[in-house]
């Protein structure tokens, strides 16, 4: 389904900006499937503006390798594959360990509360009823746990880098855990690279963000395989 129901854009803002955001707000909570067709004619009626916001706006999310073209020259959402998922792991890998060792480094309260603060906001949402949150609003918390991190490592550069791989990671997970909640049972392996930062041992904070991301992978590329698997 594309764009579930229309949204008139408000014309205090550029349209191109607006157009933006509301295509990847649809593609990345996964409203619009990975591998979907992306036609212009359809999105102007569903948004109600004109073709050329929506082509500017489509422009630039292949710019940032969210929207592709395929061999037949159409545009589609990106859809990732199990060697794409190693390699995006493998650059997450990289990143979020520079995170953990010099969010060691620079450990304190303020950190320690913004890190555990994610970890209890998944807790919370593990008990409540099933279906109550949305895919997308799990992988936020998720996110939120990581991006902690990150702005504690005290390196916004890193950080920076990191929203962008995350932006890919989102739309990589989106595919798996529509056909699985439990890949984001994650809570117990979060907790373990807490304690490690707040204990300044980088050591550890490093094999468990190892452990963690690797497990993660793992689940995720099992899941791209049934998904391809079901689709044979």
């Amino acid at each position: 389904m594309l764009l579930s129901s229309p949204r008139p854009i408000q014309r205090s803002r550029s349209l191109r900006e607006q157009t933006y955001q509301v295509l990847r707000s649809a593609i990345l909570s996964g409203e619009l499937l990975a591998g979907s067709r992306l036609i212009e004619t359809q999105i102007a009626e569903k948004l109600q503006v004109s073709r050329t916001p929506i082509r500017e706006a489509l422009q630039q999310l292949q710019q940032e390798q969210l929207v592709v073209i395929d061999a037949n020259g159409s545009l589609r959402v990106v859809s990732f594959s199990t060697d794409d998922a190693r390699h995006l792991y493998r650059c997450r890998l990289v990143l979020e360990r520079e995170s953990v060792l010099e969010a060691c480094k620079n450990v304190n309260q303020e950190c320690l509360a913004k890190i555990e603060t994610a970890i209890l906001q998944a807790e919370r949402a593990n008990d409540q009823q099933p279906n109550q949150l949305t895919s997308y609003q799990l992988l936020h918390i998720d996110y939120q746990f990581h991006r902690a991190i990150a702005d504690c490592s005290g390196n916004p550069w890193l950080a920076m880098l990191l929203d962008q791989l995350f932006d890919k990671m989102a739309l990589l997970r989106m595919q798996t855990i529509q056909q699985n909640l439990k890949v984001l049972e994650i809570r117990s392996e979060h907790r373990q690279i807490y304690n490690a930062i707040a204990q300044g041992n980088y050591e550890d904070a490093l094999s468990a963000i190892g452990s963690h991301l690797l497990s993660s992978q793992a689940r995720v590329i099992y899941e791209i395989e049934q998904l391809q698997n079901a689709q044979d």
